[in-house]
């Protein structure tokens, strides 16, 4: 659980499950993102993650510096995967920062497949 701020009548916490479903939104948001993924421990296969389970591929820590961000997604083929992750880092930085008043230190993007989208 993430201590937001205090104030006079009392603290605002957010839990780490709600930033991570904010921010895999966020990403599903940006150009190339085909979705999230989550890797099987059985078969070590990345399997795409749809609706409400985006955040399982997102993983968010909390330390006094501020927030780290940890993605494993899939992107479209054919698209330039550097362009595509700076602008999901960017957007993402940009939207959580907005939505928590957190400082976001670092994210990290781990690019588990390629997908081509019809």
């Amino acid at each position: 659980m993430s201590k937001l701020m205090e104030n006079e009548n009392g603290d605002i916490y957010i839990d780490n499950e709600v930033i991570a479903q904010f921010a895999g939104h966020a990403a599903l948001d940006c150009f190339g993102i085909v979705g999230m993924a989550s890797l099987s421990v059985k078969d070590g296969l990345a399997k795409l993650l749809k609706g409400d389970n985006v955040s399982r591929g997102v993983s968010v820590k909390l330390d006094d510096d501020g927030l780290d961000i940890n993605f494993h997604i899939i992107v479209a083929y054919g698209v330039n995967i550097r362009t595509v992750v700076d602008n999901l880092i960017s957007t993402v930085k940009y939207q959580v920062e907005d939505y928590t008043n957190m400082k976001v230190n670092k994210i990290n993007v781990y690019v588990e497949g390629v997908r081509v989208i019809d």
